[in-house]
């Protein structure tokens, strides 16, 4: 498959996966972790999907402080094709600014932004759905991947698809955007046919994405340009930048006034958000009985045991009679939970942090 002319991928590499701690840190957050088994990170796994399409026109926007750490996974990439912000300021932030930047580099340019740490078990049906999506973006579309739900989450926002769009094949207008639903509301949606998990991929044209914003936060987009064409006041204007999320940004507006766009994809997808996520992906196709181990298997031993366990200390877990537990074992800590409790380890974080133990975060 050929790469697609003047299209560039962007892949924000933020926030610090505090519900995968202890093994997810805010100094090695979770994109740069092997978390599938497949012996590459999170990162390079996104960068390897993206590169057939993209071929060197990508665009990672990442912390300051990870900025070295990206730069050793992706050695193919030059210097300049890391972008690193002085603080974390949310997903518009990154992406506007990866925008700004092509705008002026590129004029032609459609960009696709796609998270550093999800999860994709289909890269050519992916590449595919990117292709139609770069179709509807040249078309001054926003364009958003609406990924076939496969159970009704509570845990992501779904987009609800319309129409089919005259001579775009493949894609079709967005009705709305809705904010993570109930389990039944999601029931609901399911039954439906019409709706799709919003997975937060965007395929769009940089001038398109920044007009949009300009429309509903014109300082923000101000901002955003001024930094491009001097990027010395990046330090200076950085700190002014809106925290605010690119779907609430310009997805959500953008959507009510008709100009989004969205190719319903079927392609198998996962963001690992915590650590019932991760033994659902490491699960599949394992056919003996007892927990999921991600890491050396002989490290563990497990009696009458389900759930998951990741031995990363250098000493054997050994687990016994427990259903659905989650064992990580690291140097400097250890976490016990179950999986129906997963989502609750941030809270864990944020004690830590609290209690000014911040090295342990």
């Amino acid at each position: 498959m050929s790469s697609i002319d003047h299209f560039w991928a962007v892949i924000p590499a933020g926030g610090a996966g505090t519900r995968l701690w202890p093994l997810s840190r805010s100094s090695a957050p979770k994109f740069l972790h092997d978390l599938s088994g497949s012996g590459r990170t999170l990162l390079q796994e996104t960068r390897d999907r993206l590169a057939p399409l993209a071929e060197d026109r990508i665009v990672v926007v990442t912390g300051e402080p990870h900025r070295e750490a990206v730069l050793a996974q992706l050695t193919e990439l030059a210097a300049d094709s890391v972008v690193a912000e002085p603080a974390p300021r949310d997903s518009m932030a990154a992406i506007g600014l990866a925008a700004a930047l092509l705008e002026r580099r590129d004029p032609d340019a459609v960009m696709g932004s796609f998270a550093a740490d999800h999860v994709v078990a289909d890269p050519e049906a992916f590449r595919d759905a990117v292709r139609r999506a770069v179709a509807a973006a040249r078309e001054d579309w926003l364009v958003t991947l609406g990924i076939e739900p496969t159970f009704p989450s509570s845990a992501f926002g779904y987009v609800h698809v319309g129409d089919p769009l005259p001579g775009l094949e493949g894609a079709s207008a967005v009705r709305e955007f809705v904010e993570k639903p109930s389990v039944a509301t999601a029931e609901a949606y399911l039954a439906t046919g019409s709706y799709r998990w919003n997975a937060g991929m965007f395929v769009v044209r940089p001038t398109v994405l920044l007009d949009l914003l300009h429309q509903w936060h014109p300082e923000f987009a101000d901002a955003l340009r001024a930094i491009a064409a001097e990027p010395a006041r990046l330090a200076e204007l950085w700190p002014t930048l809106p925290k605010i999320a690119v779907d609430h940004a310009v997805a959500e507006p953008a959507a009510d006034a008709g100009r989004v766009a969205v190719v319903p994809s079927s392609f198998p997808w996962e963001d690992i958000g915590d650590f019932d996520a991760l033994a659902t992906l490491l699960s599949r196709g394992q056919d003996e009985a007892g927990p999921v181990v991600l890491g050396d298997p002989s490290m563990v031993l497990s009696v009458d045991s389900t759930g998951l366990v990741v031995p990363s200390a250098g000493r054997v877990v050994a687990v016994v009679g427990l259903d659905d537990v989650v064992v990580v074992d690291t140097p400097d800590a250890l976490l016990v939970t179950t999986r129906a409790r997963a989502q609750e380890v941030k809270q864990v974080v944020a004690a830590l942090k609290d209690g000014g133990r911040d090295q342990l975060t």
